[in-house]
This record gives structure tokens, sequence and C-alpha cells, in this order.
């Protein structure tokens, strides 16, 4: 069973941050993208680099995976995953969720992203067959709710 917590943005020191995931809105739209080996989709995201910030990681996922070259970020939080990597994991996996505010794509880069498609803001489930069901729909969730917040009025 995969588990997956949320916590303060200051909760993991960088280096132990695996992952950056992207919740990226263009417009009204979310950008959501297919790698080329499999038929799912996924928000943006990956693994960091050695030595690489993971702001930096974010940014440059989101430029790889996307096109976005342009773009205003707001890391939400750390994201911890249990039992991704089979029933043996004592350890979590750590990631930090950003939401992306897009307002320039370019072509993408060569890389192993097929497609990407920007989407009308559903409401609540993500609107594709995702890729990792376990742990992106949840994340999803608390980065719309973020955005919502983002834009109310006096936000």
């Amino acid at each position: 069973m995969v588990r997956v917590g949320f916590h303060p943005l200051d909760a993991v020191e960088n280096e132990r941050l695996k992952y950056a995931v992207i919740a990226a809105q263009e417009g009204q739209r979310w950008l959501f993208c297919r790698h080329r080996r499999r038929q799912t989709w996924e928000m943006p995201g990956g693994h960091r680099e050695p030595g690489e910030d993971i702001r930096d990681t974010a940014r440059r996922e989101l430029w790889e995976e996307t096109g976005a070259c342009e773009a205003e970020m707001f890391p939400l939080c750390v994201y911890s995953v249990l039992g991704a990597d089979g029933p043996g994991q004592t350890e979590p996996n750590y990631g930090m969720l950003f939401l992306a505010r897009v307002s320039r794509r370019e072509a993408l880069p060569p890389s192993e992203i097929a497609e990407v498609r920007a989407l009308p803001a559903p409401d609540g489930a993500l609107p594709l067959p995702n890729t990792y069901p376990q742990i992106q729909p949840l994340l999803w969730e608390r980065a719309v709710r973020a955005a919502r917040r983002m834009d109310e009025p006096g936000a």
C-alpha cells in the first residue's frame, strides 16, 4: 500500500528531496504530459540531479516536459511517499510540489515526452488516465486547492 503525506516546506533538507512535481497552469488550462513509452498522462516533474536545488529541478523539468520557458513558480509543500518502491520500503521518498503559472511556452526540447495537452481546469479529479494513480491525484488536489486560494480576492 502506498502512503502519501504532506509536510511544511522546511520539513526536509533540500538534499533529501528526490523529486519535483509541478501543477502547471496556463491561463485557465492545466498542462499534462505523456511519456513516449506510456499511454497514460502525468503532471510535469522528475528527479533532482546531484547538487541541484529542488527549485531548479522544478524549472528544468517544467521546461523539459512542457516547453514552458516563462513561468512564475510557487513551492506549495513537501510530500512523502512510502511504499511505492515495494512492500519492504521502510523510509519514505520526499519531493516538493509546485504550482506554476505558465506565461510562455516554446517547442518541446528533445526528451522523453511525446505529447503535452492543455486541458480546462477540472473539478477535483485528474482529467486523464494517470501514470501514478496512487500519488498524483493527491498532489493534484492539493495544488488545485492552493491555486483557488491564490485566486481569491485579497489573497
